[in-house]
Formats: structure tokens, C-alpha cells, sequence
């Protein structure tokens, strides 16, 4: 078994409960990411590794994928996107903000980054699987272990938290280390977000001299 599967093996250990709901339990599901990791594993060395919130559920609930939605794969002109979109068993085309709004950003831009979650599971209201709801300290703090596996997997040289949930999750992981933090660009942030991910960009791209 190779380090991506052990670490897909991991994830769909979580069952369902009336206020979380694993993705990862549907086997098409865990395929779609396979799909996501492997390709980024094969052509980014040491990617940006960017921490959001947790699954939505007009978004990565039903593709799987970080910072993802079904029309997302329909319609985005990306290039990674476009490399992936054949391989990806996805059967609820919703539209999702976030997921747009990033892939928008990241269409001119010489990165892909890791996409990943403070909690990888989609937490909504009780018994109410069409909400979201931010996870709580505990859900952070489990989501931990799984951040961790994959900044081994992937050795990222540089962890941004989006939004801070995200920021909360990679400072406990990785305390000896420098996290970034931007804006996450859903509920009025996206020119933050932008500006955000500018910055770190210049940063983390220029020459060094």
C-alpha cells in the first residue's frame, strides 16, 4: 500500500453522525481525490499547501476535492483542472463561490497549490445534511492528523492558513513553523483574498538575489 492510500484508507474510518458527514465513505469519492493527489503529487514539487476551512456542501461533499464543485470541472478552462477532469466520477454539478472564485485567481498563475481542510469532513446542523457550520475545537484539532500525513507526503515549503480555521489548525500542527494567513474569499473576501494570495505569491516565487 502506498502513502496515498494508506492516508485515503484513514480518512473513510469516520462515520456518519447527525452532524458530520464523510465524503470519504462513498468509494468514487476517495477515487476523486486519489486522482487530485496523485496528479499534483506527479507535477508540483513542494507545492503551496493551503488550509481551508472544511467541506461545503454545494462543494467538496459532492466531488471530494478540496476547494472543488461539480461545475467546476465542467466548465473551468484550467489546466489542471482539465487534466483531471476525465479521470473523475462527479454526478452533482452544483456551483460553489469559493471554488470559483480560487480556481479564477490560480487560472494565469504558475502554481497549483495542495488544497486541503482544518476538518476534512463536512460539518452541518444537526440532522440537516444540506447545511454547513464551522467545525468545532475538537474537529480542528482531530483534523490535525490527517494535515499532518499529508504535509509529509507532499513537504511543503511553505503552509497558508485560509481563513481562520484554517490559520487555527496549521499553527497547532506545525507550531515551530511560520503559517501565512489570508483572507478566506467567501462572505465578502475575495479582494482580500486576492491581494492575499498576490503577496505570497511574490514571496514565495521571486529570484533570490
Amino acid at each position: 500500500m502506498n502513502s496515498i492510500d494508506a492516508f485515503l484508507k484513514d480518512l473513510k474510518r469516520q462515520r456518519h453522525t447527525e452532524t458530520v458527514f464523510n465524503p470519504y465513505r462513498t468509494p468514487r469519492l476517495v477515487d476523486n481525490l486519489r486522482v487530485y493527489l496523485e496528479r499534483l503529487q506527479a507535477t508540483q514539487t513542494n507545492p503551496l499547501l493551503l488550509v481551508g476551512e472544511a467541506p461545503g456542501f454545494k462543494g467538496c461533499k459532492y466531488t471530494g476535492i478540496p476547494f472543488s464543485s461539480g461545475q467546476l470541472f465542467r466548465s473551468s478552462p484550467h489546466p489542471f483542472i482539465h487534466s483531471i477532469r476525465d479521470q473523475l466520477d462527479i454526478r452533482v454539478r452544483e456551483s460553489e463561490n469559493t471554488a470559483t472564485m480560487v480556481w479564477e485567481y490560480l487560472l494565469d498563475k504558475p502554481v497549483v497549490p495542495l488544497f486541503w481542510n482544518a476538518f476534512p469532513y463536512h460539518p452541518h446542523r444537526p440532522g440537516e445534511r444540506l447545511t454547513n457550520r464551522a467545525p468545532n475545537k475538537k474537529e480542528v484539532e482531530q483534523g490535525g492528523h490527517f494535515l499532518r500525513v499529508l504535509h509529509d507526503l507532499f513537504e511543503p515549503t511553505v503552509v497558508v492558513g485560509v481563513g481562520r480555521k484554517g490559520l487555527e489548525c496549521a499553527r497547532s500542527v506545525f507550531p515551530d513553523q511560520s503559517i501565512r494567513y489570508i483572507r478566506h474569499p467567501s462572505f465578502g473576501g475575495k479582494a482580500e483574498f486576492i491581494q492575499g494570495m498576490d503577496d505570497l505569491l511574490r514571496s514565495t516565487t521571486e529570484p533570490v538575489r
